[in-house]
């Protein structure tokens, strides 16, 4: 492996543990363990495209919510770019939530 070369793995754990210190403020568990996020690619340019979701499409943050993703996400140093692109296809459903975010809401 050159220098040049990025490990992805390790940049990709960096983009989980920042995604996980961003909450949906209606619901006190993070974007991450929602299943707000569906996709995260990093290119070899350092680049990062992040395919998420939100709640609901009248979420009150779908304004601030992905600027605030794509912010933190750039401030990883090995970080170049970030974008963030909002689907709602599939739309989200709490069958996304991990086990983690539904004991914390008390859904199990």
């Amino acid at each position: 492996m050159s220098d040049t070369t990025i490990d992805t793995k390790i940049i990709g754990d960096k983009i989980v543990r920042v995604l996980k210190t961003i909450y949906d403020p209606e619901i006190p568990v993070d974007i991450y363990e929602l299943g707000l996020i569906y996709d995260v690619f990093v290119n070899e340019d350092s680049e990062v495209k992040i395919l998420m979701t939100l709640t609901s499409p009248n979420c009150p943050v779908a304004e601030t919510l992905p600027l605030e993703v794509e912010e933190k996400v750039k401030s990883i140093n090995e970080i170049k770019d970030a974008e963030v692109e909002i689907t709602f296809d599939p739309p989200w459903s709490q069958d996304l939530m991990s086990e983690e975010a539904k004991l914390e809401l008390g859904m199990l």
